[in-house]
């Protein structure tokens, strides 16, 4: 009874961050280009936003740190409470990670500086394909006739993208540079296919028991040097005698502007969050599937907001990332029958031994 409170509660648990990170997934690729497209030019700035909001991240932990607290109290002679649960081989990897995530944020922000956040978001898509490649040779990920086809699928549906790469290139915009957004943008979906992997493996490798406290405290690690990376990055390039100058002369006006600075800290943020806890209750491949699926949604809403052009190749793109969405949960809807059957079965092969031998 016990065990099937815990699978219930960790499937709830598990569609919270899935909700999170679709959430993230979709309004991230949305606000960036919003702040491009009206006046924003500094690519430091916009991948240090992505990382920047993990003072969040304090909120839940404190009340995580709460919780435990009041249930060690009420323990007779209980151990002392710490702060941080975090050991030193796990600081180390997240600090890693953190660094690696700052470059990708970096790549991905100068892509979607240059190219519609549509395209973006179907070039993306093929970091599910990266993800695939990175967790079978790290985790170990197995993987099923369904899971293979999505990831073909997905990958498909991306470099059909590769095929007219000036079909959508924005006025004005030169084909050199649209061509170096195309390829920065494919290297971060490259990175990002690494770093779900590597997160899942550090999880393996910790040495220690992986609480989702432990989970948000490895977050909040990885995007404090991530940020730090493109603080750096932003220092060097002198982005904050910009900030003044952008506000003046943002489209959308001062106000908006900082109201998109501040969203983008906050919904890259949910965005890290849920991918965390999708990875913690799942799987990093189930954290990529989710991450492309919301390219059709990302798609949409470009067109609608952006008036992005919906070529050919973007429509065959959609098909076949749709096609590969469903043939992945379609095959985790068939394993997990499977797996629900197997208790069954094992349960009436000692009923029907206690009846032929009382």
């Amino acid at each position: 009874m016990e065990a099937k409170h815990d699978r219930t509660m960790k499937r709830i648990f598990l569609m919270i961050n899935c909700i999170l990170l679709a959430t993230g997934a979709t309004g991230g690729p949305l606000i960036i280009r919003l702040y491009f497209i009206h006046g924003g030019n500094s690519v430091w700035l916009s991948s240090f936003l992505q990382a920047a909001g993990f003072p969040i991240i304090l909120i839940p932990l404190f009340i995580s740190y709460i919780i435990r607290h009041r249930q060690i109290t009420s323990i007779p002679h209980s151990s002392t409470l710490k702060m941080v649960t975090m050991k030193l081989t796990l600081f180390l990897y997240s600090t890693i990670i953190g660094v690696i995530v700052g470059l990708d944020n970096y790549l991905y922000s100068y892509g979607v500086s240059r190219l519609p956040v549509s395209t973006a978001a179907l070039i993306v898509a093929s970091q599910l394909a990266f993800t695939a490649i990175f967790a079978f040779f790290l985790v170990k990920q197995k993987f099923t006739a369904y899971s293979m086809n999505a990831v073909v699928l997905l990958t498909l549906g991306a470099g059909v993208l590769a095929l007219h790469t000036n079909a959508d290139r924005p006025t004005g915009e030169s084909s050199k540079t649209y061509v170096m957004g195309f390829v920065l943008t494919l290297v971060a979906a490259v990175l990002y296919g690494f770093i779900l992997p590597l997160v899942e493996f550090s999880y393996s490798k910790g040495k220690q028991a992986i609480t989702y406290t432990l989970v948000l405290e490895i977050q909040l690690v990885m995007c404090f040097f991530a940020s730090l990376f493109c603080l750096i990055g932003m220092i060097i390039n002198k982005d904050f005698q910009s900030i003044s100058r952008e506000k003046n002369h943002y489209g959308l006006g001062e106000a908006a502007y900082y109201a998109v600075l501040v969203g983008s800290a906050i919904i890259w943020q949910i965005n890290f969050l849920g991918a965390v806890g999708v990875i913690f209750c799942s799987s990093s491949l189930l954290c990529g599937v989710v991450t492309a699926l919301m390219v059709p949604i990302t798609q949409v809403l470009a067109v609608i907001f952006y008036k992005e052009k919906f070529n050919v190749e973007k429509g065959v793109s959609l098909v076949l990332s749709i096609w590969g969405f469903v043939s992945y949960f379609y095959g985790e809807f068939k394993q997990a029958k499977k797996m629900k059957m197997k208790p069954t079965l094992a349960n009436e092969l000692p009923q029907n031994q206690s009846i032929t031998n009382p």
